[in-house]
């Protein structure tokens, strides 16, 4: 795009040319290598091209940029007048110090089949694509059309152009904001065509993001390109798409570029095509279009003085595999012939990512009732439409699971209700769940009680005169289950803490286990005047066992109140032969003081670990449910195990549609799939890859997927990109 942003440019031509170009020149430049993000770094730039001529043409106005073999790259020139449309033949070098610099070293006029010579009148280039053959493909937003020339410019072929992106009034397609982009696969057979701005059927939403359509054009054999499937895309707000980059064949890159009157912004995006819904037969997008999943990688902004780096970028090329998962990435800006704008080529390393993919998704209805005694009878309030006391045992979500075999698990649910006073009649159990993709719903197969009927527990319990003295959620608030070496169950319990120990069927073997030092309010063993040193449910909310079973290692939920750093959470180690706790313990550091552990479960060989760290917000207002690794043989400095990233819960990739249909008020269903429940509390590594989740609903209370309606179970498998254990 050229006229649109020169108008805008001139408005703002003196803080520009001060941000820009002062720059120092590129030949002076050491290599960079500044983090712009996590993901992206500066290696670094070159003005060398900036305001010089070759062949008597100017080079300037550079929009489209491909690397050919080599050093070489073609950048095409977009509409300079009644000048000859044309591209420029560049050599790109990269010294042992990272240094890039660019020289033009042949130029090219492009030329009708009769010979004629195309001007910036006629073709305004913004999109280029090199051919294996050597022949060209080059978009021009005027028609707008994708033409094939030759290597020596001379116009072979024309593609077909679908007739509603026709400039108006000839089609819904705005002047200056129809074909920017331009890409195609490796093995030759995909071009990708990617809208600057929407058509006029698509709009922009409230929040001024356009909806924009890429065309994905297919070879048919011994054929040219023809106009396929359509995807929709949503820019960031108020910006556009100027470049498009072939990855792979579920990755391309986009790049997006603002301009607000004064200064421009460009961000580029990894955005996942796999699974990317058809829309060509969608009359008009709007806000709930299956967009194309795209994540941030970089904003040039954000770079050490990216302010005054940025200009107005157009240009984007994949260059040199860097190692690491990381790509040169070369981005040029195009000065639209002004003065007051900058020629200038960026050279950035950018780390590309795999996205984890929802692979199962199954509900359990949260007010289905399982056969027991009338249950939320005191202290429990009504909530989403749910009225106590309840006919039965409700399943109030699960906060502990293990696996049993293929899509079968136990499954623990908490205390209840909450507390001690209003979980009298919740019966503690554990129970026996499948999932299903074919039916998409959690399955009961029954059920184990946990009792006490030898009298192991030495304090009062509800059931205390009865025979089975089956344990309620006013006895013990268990939180998490694991399994030692010999099948025997464990229990976490936030009411003391206590670890408590059972036999596979469910029976108390032994008086519960408490930690010294570690007492919560509701502690049985808490003397009058005594201060808790664990906060009110805060306990023992996470149990991890050794690979051998040999050990547990329990976590607090929260800080201790006897810690001043409060976002320390203890690890302990018990031992399952000697049943004591051995002494040993690590520390966590969790991300904020309010972030809660919510499980932690054995992966891959020593002491690895997965632990769900997050907030306790629900909805949009849920900004923390994550899934890390840690090592307890690895501290990360400061007396902390070192933790690495493995799954936000909250951005998740759903290709397939798996989460859908979404009803009209549903939160974070759809590509991206987002698990936004308050309470996500169990995790089970089924592979290497792959891991299950589900949540505690709070019954009746949570309700994060939907306002007002209570939060179902819903148990997730996603499979994580690199593995859990890498």
């Amino acid at each position: 795009m050229h006229s649109n942003l020169t108008r805008l440019a001139a408005a703002a031509a003196a803080l520009v040319s001060a941000a820009v170009v002062a720059a120092p020149a590129a030949a002076d430049q050491p290599e960079l290598l500044t983090p712009c993000s996590p993901n992206a770094s500066l290696r670094s730039f070159t003005d060398q091209l900036n305001k010089t001529t070759f062949g008597g043409q100017s080079v300037g106005g550079l929009s489209a940029l491909a690397r050919t073999d080599g050093n070489q790259a073609l950048a095409l020139v977009d509409n300079q007048g009644a000048t000859p449309a044309r591209f420029f033949t560049l050599k790109l070098k990269t010294s042992n110090r990272g240094q890039l610099s660019a020289e033009a070293t042949k130029v090219t006029t492009l030329k009708r089949p009769d010979g004629t010579t195309f001007t910036g009148q006629n073709l305004d280039g913004e999109g280029l694509v090199v051919e294996p053959d050597g022949t060209i493909l080059a978009s021009s937003e005027t028609e707008p059309v994708i033409r094939r020339f030759d290597k020596n410019g001379n116009q072979l072929a024309q593609l077909s152009t679908p007739p509603r992106f026709g400039v108006a009034p000839n089609g819904q397609a705005s002047t200056n904001l129809t074909f920017e982009g331009l890409t195609r696969s490796a093995d030759g057979k995909t071009l990708y065509a990617g809208m600057e701005g929407p058509l006029s059927a698509d709009g922009t939403s409230a929040t001024g993001r356009a909806r924009l359509r890429f065309i994905q054009y297919v070879k048919p054999k011994g054929g040219d390109f023809i106009p396929g499937k359509q995807f929709a895309y949503l820019a960031d707000p108020a910006m556009n798409v100027t470049e498009l980059a072939w990855v792979d064949d579920d990755t391309l890159l986009v790049l997006e570029r603002g301009f607000d009157g004064t200064k421009f912004s460009s961000k580029v995006f990894q955005v996942f095509t796999d699974g990317a819904t058809d829309v060509s037969g969608v009359a008009a997008l709007n806000d709930s279009s299956p967009f194309l999943y795209k994540k941030l990688l970089l904003n040039v902004g954000d770079c050490p003085n990216g302010a005054a780096l940025l200009d107005n970028i157009e240009g984007m090329s994949l260059g040199d595999d860097l190692g690491d998962g990381r790509r040169q990435v070369t981005l040029m800006s195009d000065d639209n012939f002004s003065a007051a704008e900058v020629t200038r080529l960026y050279d950035f390393s950018i780390k590309l990512t795999k996205e984890p993919v929802l692979e199962l998704r199954a509900t359990y209805p949260a007010a289905q009732l399982q056969p027991g005694p009338v249950s939320g009878a005191v202290g429990v309030d009504p909530n989403n439409g749910q009225i106590p006391p309840f006919n039965g045992q409700p399943i109030p979500g699960f906060s502990g699971a293990l696996l049993e075999g293929p899509d079968r698990y136990l499954a623990m649910p908490d205390n209840g209700f909450g507390t001690k006073g209003n979980s009298r009649d919740f019966l503690l159990r554990v129970y026996k769940i499948r999932t299903s993709n074919a039916t998409e719903k959690i399955t009961v197969d029954g059920f184990l009680s946990l009792r006490d009927p030898d009298k192991k527990i030495p304090f009062d319990i509800v059931n205390q005169s009865t025979a089975d003295r089956l344990l309620t959620g006013g006895d013990f608030d268990i939180e998490a289950m694991a399994r030692d070496r010999k099948g025997d169950l464990w229990f976490g319990d936030e009411f003391g803490p206590f670890l408590i120990h059972t036999d596979a069927t469910g029976k108390v073997l032994d008086a519960p286990f408490a930690l010294a030092g570690a007492k919560s309010p509701s502690s049985p063993d808490l003397q009058p005047g005594e201060t808790p040193t664990i906060q009110g449910s805060r306990g023992w909310e996470a149990v991890g066992s050794s690979k051998d079973g040999r050990f547990l290692y329990p976590v607090v939920e929260g800080y201790r109140t006897d810690d001043t750093v409060q976002t320390r959470r203890w690890i302990y180690e018990f031992s399952v032969d000697q049943k004591r706790y051995t002494g040993r313990k690590w520390a966590y550091r969790a991300d904020d003081p309010s972030f809660q552990i919510g499980d932690m479960q054995s992966i891959g060989d020593g002491n690895q670990f997965l632990l769900i760290e997050r907030d306790d917000f629900e909805g949009p207002a849920a900004k923390m449910k994550k899934v890390f690794r840690i090592d307890l043989d690895d501290s990360g400095g400061e007396g902390y195990v070192r933790k690495t990233e493995v799954l936000d819960l909250l951005r998740i990739r759903d290709p397939y549609g798996i989460s859908l249909p979404i009803a009209p008020g549903d939160f974070g269903l759809g590509d991206p799939f987002s698990y936004p429940i308050q309470s996500l509390e169990s995790i089970v590594p089924l592979d290497k890859n792959r891991l299950f989740v589900v949540n505690d609903n709070n019954y009746p209370d949570s309700n994060g997927r939907h306002p007002g309606k209570p939060d179902d179970i819903e148990a997730i498998v996603v499979r994580v990109a690199g593995g859990l254990d890498s």
